[in-house]
């Protein structure tokens, strides 16, 4: 996952490959509450590792569940299975309504005293209509903050009063379909001796979500009649029963994202489209109608019981007016596909949008005009009509408002036909439901190799590029490369192969440092899946790379490797020569230096600190000595690229150089002004 302020998307082309996508949010936060209220222990396969999923689990334990992660996406829960759950607690919610709703509901007819809170937006998500409903019912919950909303105080004795259920329980539909679906999986622990029914008041919003939770029920035991989704009864007597096992779907919210990919993007040469695992065309999830209205805007979708194939159809994209009450989520993708339809595209029926992470009617106008398209927006509806010409896409820094769906829909402006980039602010905020979602985007996502951004950071020995480049590549969420160990790791290759470093064994060497798996992370340097980092630091290990060096097949090997450093979202590498042979292209070439007198100190520092015994005026002699050879060397010698900026760090801490990088990448770029760090 990335964890940057930013991240920049460079002009992406075409999108080609197999996605295998995370459990579905819905189906991960109902099972598992289910689970818990259950006899029994149920083992759950495929869950969904994210920010709401972790604070349901963290809220389970707190009440009296057991739960056991045995690794990987399964965890076993065993249910509190009429037992009286845990109390006092204090539950944190996060930003999770599939959370909040229905424990609020559960805890409340369970009995205890709790209090339920999360993070400010969560603090602006209404919930007075359930609570109205809890009330009916005789359950006394309190508000901590503001009427109507959390956090929230349930101080309530166990069970439900008879009386209180002769009558149906009222509920509002129009608002949040989480307020039933809250009641619906909580009211089978008053259904004793008598039938429960859940009246809705108005129009039922996001039907499809209600068939999930009535599905999930049965699995569970409990049967729920409907009449025209106006009428819910819980049968008398029903009792939440284990099913022993089951698995959760992948997310067919998340899916949305790579169809559309799909849709606007060519394939990449002799691939065809985009492959998604995990859900298909017979899913319970309602948001696999997006496939509909991808269909109806021009995409060709074919698919089976667990995966979908998707490629490019009509080009342009059909704009559409579509009734979106039944695929709220995911119809936020279709305004971005929008973007790539002839014509205006009607979304109607998001009223829900409004009461969602962040007003996301709002978010996606403001965002959507940033890109250069004309947007209209109304209290349930939003009207989105493309730029006009080619020229007219901008590049934009897009925030998210800490909204997941926002972050990755607006990932596939990228594929403009202007070539022109995409900041996503925030991206961490992927968390939520998806947390490699841009590890997956990249994995298909295809570019010219000349758009992929790199930042050279060259300089003589001890100037501490190495150090500074790897923070400027963390900062960004680009890839690292290290040059200088690049020798190191070839030398240390050979060796166990039980190649002699020498011109006899130069071609099987040269050979095999076409392909060496070299990973630079975390600080670590990792060769396949050996951590090499304190290898190749040796005194031993310097000399024969030194060797390795003089091998020209061998050099000739390493360039074409350390290029194919070069992939998405972007690449900072350092060393003496990256900006005048290696990437002389590159947008932003930095000289890093400093005098030998402080770089002698900087060893001298690095050498006692690790125990070694050292002089300095030796140390700057022989610094001196190499910056020499370096620069006067027939291959490659030591100096700034033409076009680099020089930036002398004697008096200037790490995180001071990192920052002098990090400014001069900003001015830059197009979106500049709007950068967050």
């Amino acid at each position: 996952m990335y964890s940057t302020a930013f991240l920049d998307l460079p002009p992406l082309q075409a999108a080609a490959g197999e996605v295998h996508l995370p459990g579905s949010k819905s189906i991960s936060n109902r099972v598992l509450l289910l689970a818990a209220l259950s006899n029994g222990t149920t083992t759950v396969h495929d869950l969904l590792a994210s920010d709401d999923t972790r604070v349901m689990l963290d809220a389970l334990r707190q009440i009296g569940c057991t739960v056991d992660e045995v690794g990987g996406s399964t965890v076993h829960i065993t249910g509190l299975g009429g037992r009286t759950p845990l109390s006092p607690a204090k539950l944190f919610m996060g930003n999770a309504g599939t959370a909040m709703r229905p424990l609020t509901a559960a805890l409340a007819l369970l009995g205890g005293e709790f209090e339920l809170s999360g993070v400010p937006r969560m603090h602006e998500r209404p919930i007075g209509d359930l609570v109205d409903a809890l009330r009916q019912l005789g359950c006394h919950i309190d508000y901590l903050g503001n009427e109507g909303y959390p956090p929230l105080r349930i101080a309530q004795g166990q069970g439900v009063p008879a009386l209180a259920l002769a009558a149906p329980i009222r509920v509002r539909g129009d608002v949040s379909s989480q307020f039933l679906t809250a009641l619906l999986m909580a009211l089978p622990l008053a259904a004793g001796a008598q039938d429960v029914v859940i009246d809705v008041v108005g129009e039922l919003i996001s039907k499809p979500y209600i068939a999930i939770t009535l599905e999930l029920l049965g699995r569970f035991g409990i049967r729920v009649q409907h009449d025209n989704w106006q009428r819910f009864t819980i049968p008398a007597g029903c009792r939440y029963q284990s099913p022993g096992t089951i698995h959760v779907e992948a997310d067919a919210s998340s899916a949305s994202y790579f169809i559309a990919l799909g849709a606007i993007a060519a394939s990449a040469e002799g691939q065809k489209g985009i492959k998604i695992q995990g859900v298909g065309l017979d899913s319970i999830q309602g948001d696999i109608r997006f496939v509909e209205a991808a269909r109806a805007m021009g995409a060709q979708v074919t698919g089976g019981p667990n995966w979908l194939q998707v490629e490019r159809g009509a080009w342009p994209l059909k704009s559409i007016e579509l009734d979106c009450n039944h695929i709220p989520d995911a119809a936020m993708t279709l305004a971005v596909m929008a973007l790539y339809a002839e014509g205006t595209t009607t979304l109607r029926n998001i009223a829900s949008w409004r009461v969602k992470e962040t007003d996301r009617i709002v978010a996606m106008a403001t965002e959507l005009r940033k890109l250069g398209a004309t947007v209209q927006e109304g209290d349930d509806f939003i009207r989105v009509t493309p730029q006009a010409r080619v020229q007219d896409w901008r590049a934009a820094s897009i925030h998210t408002y800490d909204d997941h769906r926002v972050a990755m829909c607006f990932s596939l402006a990228a594929f403009n036909p202007a070539g022109v980039p995409v900041r996503i602010e925030d991206p961490k905020c992927v968390a939520k439901t998806f947390p490699d979602y841009f590890e997956t985007l990249f994995s298909v996502a295809h570019t010219a190799t000349q758009q992929v951004p790199v930042i050279c950071i060259d300089g003589p020995t001890a100037s501490g590029k190495g150090t500074v480049a790897a923070a400027v590549a963390q900062r960004l969420g680009y890839r690292f490369l290290d040059s200088g160990a690049m020798y190191r790791i070839t030398a240390l290759a050979a060796l166990r192969a039980g190649l002699q470093i020498d011109a006899a064994h130069e071609a099987r060497i040269a050979h095999m440092a076409e392909t060496l798996p070299v990973r630079f992370e975390g600080g670590r340097v990792w060769l396949a899946s050996d951590d090499v980092t304190e290898a190749i630091r040796t005194e031993e290990a310097g000399m024969n790379a030194s060797r390795v060096s003089a091998l020209p097949a061998v050099r000739l090997a390493l360039v074409a490797l350390q290029h194919s450093f070069r992939r998405l979202p972007g690449l900072v590498a350092d060393g003496r020569d990256m900006g005048t042979v290696i990437f002389p292209s590159a947008p932003l070439k930095v000289y890093l230096t400093a005098s030998a007198a402080c770089r002698a100190e900087r060893r001298y520092k690095q050498l006692i600190s690790k125990g070694f015994s050292a002089n300095i005026d030796d140390l700057r002699a022989d610094l001196e000595a190499r910056d020499l050879r370096d620069s006067s060397r027939p291959v490659a010698p030591l100096k700034p690229a033409q076009d680099a900026l020089v930036l002398d760090n004697s008096d200037l801490t790490i995180d001071e150089a990192v920052e002098k990088v990090l400014a001069w990448w900003q001015e830059r770029q197009p979106f500049a002004a709007a950068a967050k760090g």
